[in-house]
């Protein structure tokens, strides 16, 4: 599984059988918590579409997710994420199942009902 750095909002999950590994473009972009956050979506969304392929017998080599996001103010943080499926074998008829099926990612879900985050200095 391999994940690109496209620019500073943007990643792509190319699937694939070995270790993960994480490229940039250029030697200048690092792979940022923003980055992380994007590749944990991906890397989920990948992993739930891969596993409702193989039930439906749909081949999966080719898929792969690119995620991008956007950061809102007061305060700032992420304000958007977007994730593009991109399976060009998948057929037409499909689509609709298999956008259903990328909504199960629990991840997305997460992001859908946020947890509680505690924070402390511990001695």
């Amino acid at each position: 599984m391999k994940i690109t750095l496209l620019s500073d909002s943007r990643i792509r999950l190319d699937g694939g059988a070995g270790p993960l590994s994480v490229e940039a473009d250029s030697a200048e972009m690092q792979y940022s918590p923003f980055h992380m956050l994007a590749s944990g979506l991906a890397t989920c969304t990948h992993s739930v579409l891969a596993s409702w392929a193989l039930h439906a017998k749909i081949p999966a080599e080719d898929l792969a997710l690119e995620v991008g996001w956007s950061f809102v103010e007061d305060p700032h943080r992420v304000g958007a994420m977007d994730v593009q499926i991109l399976w060009p074998s998948l057929p037409a008829e499909r689509r609709a199942a298999a956008t259903r099926a990328a909504g199960l990612c629990t991840v997305t879900r997460t992001f859908e009902n946020p947890p509680t985050v505690g924070v402390e200095v511990a001695s």
